[in-house]
């Protein structure tokens, strides 16, 4: 099991906090750091946080790392026209020697649209578009298409010369995030390179993975050619008193009046990692053996580097035989 840090940058996460938190995952040894792209707090709208753009803070880290991958989970198609979006992946793609991921989906916080002027069509149209600019996103990359014409409901491209192409070979590799419902495993079938769940539990995992190993032999692909991850909460402690202690401090952020004591024992929400290494590698364990192949876990207090720590110094080596 891969283990990779995901970073809610909405939540007035500074430009210091990315260079402590990338250079920590980047010694500690994660597979991967990934951060939201939204615009906008999801957890606080009545003070607002502050939130530096997803793709520019990641070409932005290139400078200050060398080794550790880095991506979005998940980009929102409404935020940018795919050819916007190809050649910001591919500029940090350059820029990072080739270790940049790309998350896409369908986009869903409406608040956040109308804010910042977003177009928000109804969840079938947003889909639709989704299907469109994974398309053109990938030909774009693609090394044997020179010129991409595409003719769409929402994109048209004419021979569009999309240059440079990207160093990662074959290209950067692409996310689809979602539940992996029946258009959204044929599309991940065709042209993604990983699956990307949230906070679902070791059944909800494998459910998944049957209904993406379906679409992939329908669609005449090797299911093992596309591998399953999930975005969860994670939340750990040496032991217990430590462990309800970020809880304590987790529910504050939050805005939740929980107990401590009894948020942990319940789990925290349905899917979220919660507990002390023991306890978090039994999670990881039936999480495995349910096929997933990597977790992103949600580090919502992002100036705990102690916590980035105890990942990296227990759970990342132990995950690694998981």
């Amino acid at each position: 099991m891969k283990i990779c840090l995901m970073v809610e940058g909405q939540e007035n996460v500074t430009w210091d906090q990315w260079l402590a938190l990338a250079g920590a995952c980047e010694q500690l040894g994660f597979d991967a750091m990934f951060r939201s792209d939204h615009y906008t707090s999801l957890s606080n709208r009545e003070t607002p946080e502050g939130t530096l753009d997803a793709w520019a803070t990641l070409a932005a880290l290139s400078g200050h790392t060398s080794t550790l991958r880095m991506g979005t989970l998940v980009s929102p198609v409404t935020f940018r026209h795919p050819s916007v979006l190809a050649k910001q992946v591919v500029t940090a793609d350059h820029a990072t020697g080739g270790r940049v991921e790309l998350g896409m989906g369908a986009g869903w916080n409406e608040h956040e649209h109308r804010a910042f002027g977003f177009p928000f069509p109804p969840a079938r149209e947003r889909f639709s578009i989704l299907e469109e600019q994974v398309e053109i996103v990938h030909r774009l990359w693609d090394r044997d298409e020179d010129e991409v014409t595409f003719e769409g409901s929402h994109y048209r491209l004419e021979a569009c010369r999309a240059f440079p192409k990207p160093v990662a070979d074959p290209h950067p590799r692409l996310i689809i995030g979602g539940d992996a419902g029946p258009r959204s495993a044929a599309l991940a079938a065709r042209w993604a390179d990983e699956y990307n769940l949230t906070f679902e539990p070791p059944q909800g995992v494998a459910a998944a993975r049957a209904r993406l190993d379906a679409a992939c032999e329908a669609a005449g692909r090797d299911p093992a050619t596309l591998p399953l991850s999930m975005m969860t909460l994670g939340l750990f402690g040496s032991d217990r008193a430590e462990l309800e202690a970020r809880a304590a401090r987790l529910l504050k952020l939050t805005r939740n009046d929980r107990d401590p004591a009894g948020y942990v024992d319940a789990g925290g929400r349905e899917g979220a990692v919660v507990g002390t290494p023991d306890q978090v590698m039994q999670r990881l364990s039936e999480l495995s053996g349910a096929g997933l192949a990597r977790i992103m876990f949600q580090h919502l207090l992002h100036d705990d580097l102690d916590a980035v720590a105890l990942i990296g110094e227990q759970l990342i080596p132990a995950a690694a035989g998981v």
